[in-house]
């Protein structure tokens, strides 16, 4: 179980520094998602994409990943209402079908819980 532990927090962190690098390679599709009562999207996306670098590499390291974990679930909490606004303008943005950008929604739990896991201590 320890390795499934190991190969897990690996991919989550894996998956967190290469979507937050896509925020500064890319942050056009970033942007678009952001709800319109947010302020200043550009530097949000930046930030958010900042954030999970910083968690991805948090989570490859015994002194941090706890905590890493813990910020990684905050994140993804975080994030939601972007989702749910790409959801609700029904993937317009993107011209996307609608039953994708709801069915993103579950996707997002999922991510939540897969971060949360990894907050127990090893």
């Amino acid at each position: 179980m320890a390795h499934f532990t190991t190969v897990s927090r690996y991919a989550l962190g894996l998956l967190l520094v290469v979507a937050g690098l896509l925020h500064f390679v890319a942050p056009g599709p970033y942007v678009r998602i952001m709800p319109p009562y947010l302020p200043a999207p550009l530097l949000l996306v930046y930030l958010s994409g900042l954030c999970e670098i910083g968690l991805g590499l948090g989570l490859l390291f015994r002194q941090t990943r706890r905590w890493a974990a813990w910020g990684a679930v905050a994140l993804f909490i975080a994030v939601l209402p972007a989702n749910v606004y790409m959801a609700q303008v029904n993937g317009s943005l993107f011209h996307l079908p609608t039953w994708l950008v709801w069915g993103r929604l579950p996707l997002q739990l999922v991510l939540i819980a897969w971060a949360w896991s990894h907050t127990r201590k090893e």
